[in-house]
């Protein structure tokens, strides 16, 4: 099995391959003692909807491979692949399911309420993303609504058209519009640093100020697509820029996006994630969470 297809198995039955089973389970999570540490109290939870899991007492979360790397000890990818397809040989992936665009689900969203980041909860996630608290206070907002009569809260970070990103642990959305958001912008700067999504740009002002990296140039305009999907909507922007630092996703959508970029000809375009091949994006970059490109 490749990465994409592992990640398909569904968490909760792999653990139950394993000899781990829950010590309560609902439709949508189940709880365990954490397989890989010891744990008298069970804090591992799955979320089954999205397939991750979350270990409240360490305040981490991951997918299937990170939890792989945990139980077994090791960073090589295609060891923990091969290691979790023997232990769960039976297991079917999961069916992936249609899900509404953001837009099409913040038609549910009311009585909304922006505010300073104070909840404990959203820090802890930030924390658990090892982004800086400073920075994430200074850069996003607490959202709270209400979806189909509940009442939730996330961090939002907003856009140049009033929209909002929202993510917190178990949600990962947006109020529309959808737009690309623009920070740090100078009358006079002719370079740019683009990032894909908003914890990418968290996760580099965090890597700057611990002195980890260096802004490619003085005082860049830093540009936050909030989806590769977003480039067009961002690419007159763009074209007034002399060179363009892009910070996107190793993958075959953020390569794809730097091509674009590389055809305006105008604009001298770099993708400064070429140098850290085995990270997928700049938050794995800070968490020094290496896989395989």
């Amino acid at each position: 099995m490749n990465i994409a297809q592992t990640k398909q198995i569904d968490i909760v039955d792999f653990l139950k391959a394993i000899g781990c089973f829950p010590t309560k389970e609902t439709a949508c999570a189940a709880w365990f003692r954490a397989p890989y540490r010891e744990d008298m109290t069970p804090s591992f939870k799955v979320n089954k909807n999205r397939n991750i899991w979350y270990d409240f007492g360490l305040a981490r979360s991951g997918d299937i491979i990170d939890l792989g790397i945990l139980i077994y000890r090791t960073h090589d990818i295609s060891r923990v692949l091969k290691l979790i397809e023997n232990a769960a040989p039976g297991i079917p992936v999961r069916a992936r399911t249609f899900q509404p665009s953001s837009e099409g689900r913040n038609e549910t969203l009311r009585n909304i309420r922006t505010g300073t980041l104070t909840s404990v909860a959203l820090k802890s996630y930030l924390t658990s993303r090892g982004i800086d608290i400073e920075i994430g206070i200074r850069e996003c907002r607490e959202i709270h609504y209400t979806c189909h009569g509940k009442t939730y809260f996330a961090i939002g970070f907003p856009n140049i058209a009033g929209g909002y990103e929202l993510r917190n642990l178990y949600y990962k959305g947006c109020i529309a519009p959808k737009e690309i958001s623009v920070a740090n912008t100078a009358k006079t700067a002719l370079s740019c640093c683009l990032f894909e999504g908003f914890m990418d740009f968290l996760s580099y002002l965090t890597l700057v100020r611990q002195g980890k990296l260096l802004p490619p140039c003085r005082q860049p305009d830093l540009i936050v697509l909030n989806s590769v999907s977003n480039l067009s909507k961002a690419l007159s922007r763009l074209k007034a820029y002399k060179k363009i630092y892009c910070f996107l996703d190793n993958d075959d959508a953020g390569r794809k996006a730097v091509d674009l970029l590389r055809e305006m000809n105008t604009v001298t375009v770099y993708n400064v994630m070429e140098a850290f091949p085995y990270y997928k994006d700049v938050n794995d970059l800070l968490l020094n969470k290496k896989r395989m490109p």
